[in-house]
């Protein structure tokens, strides 16, 4: 029989496509939303920060909550908690009440994510884990691609709109999960599918976790921080073009790691995790090393689709790994590969603005191409693994 995703990765994918809906109709809205309470840029960019700061402390709490209470009750009271933080944001009548409500938010999604990704992977075989991830990322990707477009149209009608409205995303979300997630801890349902649990520490010293740690902070540095933070100033000052040129730009990227992500997760799965990274961060590196030497708005959409089909092996291979490194209760190692994006996203925008300060463009994403091939080197330590046969997912 032809292998299939699970229930619960097809729930989980339609969680993560809300989430990201009321996510992506935030964003471009909560700059000017806190400008409007007579702060500087400083402040702004401390509450744009203090979701991701606080996701970075929660997270290595998360994987004894999920002991605790079980993956699906901490996914269903961490989407609770960012949505009560995001109406709470939209009532706020000063900065310290913002900058509070921002940060829970971000405990929120730590709970969240971090169950999320432990569920998932957890639930499918390891043949099938790559196509899983992929799915899930699917349903991240295009909410993301949708939510800023309908944030513009909200933003129309109030500033604090786009604020109930993601509240609203995510309380659908929980529903789904309360009502469509099976009421099974993820070690019941991984015992029947492969091997019993792998103490933290045996999973620590494991390369394959190693790798995928590497991986992810630098997919961090080089994605939400490097590229992210300059690709919009690039477009501004170097090719001297509008700032709606970068969100065609990222939007054309999406759709190509979009489209990509079935492949990645059928070459993940079928090829293997360690050629899947070795080639695509070798590929990512190279192409955001050539960001800044484009001369033009058209040669960047190009680079960057690249860099968006390599980002859709990026995000895919290293969530295999942990899985096939960590077994069935694989709380606590999640929670510190997402702390390894989340770092990478904190520190990766400040190092290069300093670059770029102190250097040039061309040296801030010199930085992200050093940390990318050496994700890529490192891979080269994981083991050739057979095979694995294809089974159907319960």
């Amino acid at each position: 029989m032809k292998p299939r995703l699970s229930r619960d990765v097809i729930v989980l994918g339609l969680i993560a496509f809300f989430v990201m809906l009321g996510f992506g109709v935030v964003i471009p809205v909560l700059p000017v939303y806190v400008r409007d309470f007579g702060v500087g840029y400083v402040e702004v960019g401390a509450v744009v920060s203090a979701f991701a700061l606080m996701r970075l402390l929660a997270s290595p709490f998360v994987g004894r909550m999920i002991d605790w209470a079980g993956e699906r009750t901490i996914l269903t009271v961490g989407i609770g908690i960012v949505a009560a933080s995001s109406a709470l944001l939209g009532l706020a009548q000063s900065y310290p009440e913002a900058l509070i409500w921002r940060g829970v938010g971000g405990i929120g999604s730590a709970m969240f994510s971090v169950s999320a990704m432990t569920l998932l992977l957890g639930s499918t075989p390891q043949a099938m884990r790559g196509r899983s991830v992929g799915f899930y990322q699917g349903g991240f990707l295009i909410g993301g691609m949708a939510g800023p477009a309908l944030g513009g149209l909200l933003a129309g009608i109030s500033l604090t709109a786009p604020f109930f409205f993601y509240a609203g995303t995510l309380v659908l979300a929980g529903l789904v999960g309360v009502v469509l997630l099976k009421p099974k801890r993820v070690q019941q349902v991984a015992e029947a599918v492969e091997q019993a649990h792998v103490p933290f520490r045996t999973v620590l010293r494991d390369v394959r976790f190693q790798a995928a740690c590497l991986a992810n902070f630098s997919a961090g540095w080089a994605s939400m921080g490097v590229r992210s933070a300059l690709i919009p100033i690039l477009v501004v000052e170097v090719l001297r073009g509008p700032a709606a040129w970068t969100g065609i730009a990222f939007a054309v990227a999406a759709v190509a790691q979009t489209a990509m992500l079935a492949p990645a997760g059928r070459f993940v799965d079928t090829v293997g995790r360690r050629p899947a990274i070795i080639g695509a961060f070798a590929v990512a590196g190279a192409t955001i090393f050539l960001i800044p030497f484009a001369p033009n708005i058209w040669i960047l959409i190009i680079i960057l689709c690249v860099y968006g089909a390599a980002a859709a092996f990026m995000g895919t291979a290293p969530a295999a790994a942990v899985g096939d490194a960590a077994g069935a209760k694989s709380g606590n190692p999640v929670a510190v590969f997402s702390m390894m994006s989340d770092l990478g996203a904190i520190i990766g925008p400040l190092a290069a603005g300093l670059l770029v300060d102190m250097f040039s463009y061309q040296a801030a994403f010199g930085s992200a191409t050093v940390l990318l091939v050496a994700a890529s080197l490192f891979a080269l330590r994981m083991p050739r693994l057979r095979r694995a046969t294809p089974e159907v997912a319960a």
